[in-house]
């Protein structure tokens, strides 16, 4: 086999909120005529300048390529233009393109992917969904209001899922690390103490934050909703500082999660060699692709860590992160976006059943991408597919995040 083509679908999903402005699907074609798909979730450019980095990569390094020789091409792209580090824009092309070369392999096998990655380990996958408003809700409030998300997180158990995320600890900014303010704090005592009243033992609660604190902050926060016992603190400090957030998990009796902004092996051995986390949340569309995190995971297994594949991002990288769970023997769990479009972009190969994911049998990645949907959701959003805001915290009155790409 041979890599012949390459055609990007920049796709604008009906509700931004969940998954985010736009996705990046790039479709590779053999020259006998296979084709796969992957997706990038590298964000820091806009889509037409990382449309421009995918088929630079592709050109350079897949172009004319065996597409099982993975490892031969991410060795050329990490090294690109003398680098030989981790370089989120142009690894994150990599990610997309790796994808689909492994969705031509399995297709030409007649085989799933995760049963070329080792096989399986786990007949099913345990999933958790973030929460979002219920029709019943005001859609602003609801990322204030305690009671209405314990609504969502009842609603979400009474569903099946035995695992529910939410982040009431704003603000998002790109001014970095800051202290939270009191009312932050008040605000997740509020919401830990309203969900783990109405979900009792029956689910996990999965707090999220997104690097916004100094270690201290972090550590301050943590303390207070150490009593609810949540599964885990994701993300307390930034993605980049390893020392401060080693810091918060020995200070902190909650569990410390990271890796949705981290790229490739380098990054994660670093947060285990020191300490960060002993939960890693590779994205596959922006940490390599399914090999890198593989050997990721493998990592992880070393260290005692476990694995949970972040999803902020489209149904490929769902699909892609179901074919590595499946062979991981460190899953914790899987991020799921069950949206429509979601489900319709990729066919019905993957079913969310009582919180749970069947993988399936099918070739590949397992999906049927519709080209048509795809073509006729054409991106024209102005806006990075996440963005952080320009304001500072807000100590006197209060803060509020309803996600990075919220319309």
């Amino acid at each position: 086999m041979q890599l012949k083509d390459l055609e990007i679908f920049i796709v604008a999903p009906p509700n931004p909120g969940m998954g985010g402005r736009y996705w990046i699907f790039p479709k590779l074609t053999t020259a006998c005529g296979i084709s796969g798909y992957g997706e990038c979730y590298a964000t820091s450019v806009g889509p037409d300048a990382m449309r421009a980095v995918i088929d630079d990569v592709f050109g350079r390094y897949f172009k004319g390529e065996n597409p099982e020789d993975i490892e031969r091409m991410f060795r050329r792209t990490y090294s690109s233009g003398f680098t030989g580090r981790p370089d989120l824009t142009v690894i994150g092309a990599f990610s997309g393109l790796e994808m689909a070369c492994w969705d031509i392999v399995g297709k030409s096998r007649g085989r799933p992917v995760w049963a070329l990655m080792g096989g399986r380990m786990n007949e099913r996958l345990r999933a958790y969904t973030y929460l979002y408003p219920l029709p019943k809700h005001d859609p602003v409030k609801f990322w204030t209001d305690p009671d209405m998300a314990a609504e969502a997180a009842l609603a979400a158990v009474d569903a099946g899922w035995t695992a529910v995320k939410f982040d009431p600890a704003g603000p998002y900014t790109m001014r970095g690390g800051h202290m939270p303010a009191m009312s932050d704090i008040s605000l997740s005592i509020a919401f830990c103490k309203a969900i783990r009243g109405a979900i009792g033992d029956k689910a996990d609660m999965l707090f999220g934050t997104h690097g916004q604190f100094t270690a201290g902050g972090a550590i301050r926060l943590g303390h207070a909703i150490e009593p609810y016992s949540p599964l885990w603190y994701e993300e307390p400090v930034g993605p980049d500082n390893h020392v401060a957030m080693a810091e918060v998990a020995r200070a902190v009796r909650i569990p410390v999660a990271t890796g949705e902004r981290l790229c490739t092996k380098a990054e994660f051995t670093d947060v285990l060699r020191s300490g960060a986390a002993n939960i890693l949340q590779p994205a596959l569309g922006r940490a390599g692709g399914l090999w890198e995190a593989k050997k990721i995971a493998t990592l992880a297994e070393g260290f005692g860590a476990q694995v949970a594949p972040h999803l902020y991002a489209g149904p490929v990288e769902w699909a892609a992160n179901i074919q590595l769970a499946t062979t991981c023997p460190n899953l914790l769990m899987i991020e799921t976006i069950n949206t429509a479009f979601h489900r319709d972009l990729i066919g019905e190969a993957f079913e969310v059943d009582r919180g749970f994911v069947t993988p399936t049998e099918a070739p590949g990645l397992g999906i049927d991408f519709n080209e048509d949907l795809a073509r006729a959701h054409a991106n024209s959003r102005e806006g990075l597919h996440l963005e952080m805001q320009d304001d500072p915290c807000d100590w006197q009155n209060g803060n509020s995040f309803a996600g990075g790409s919220p319309d």
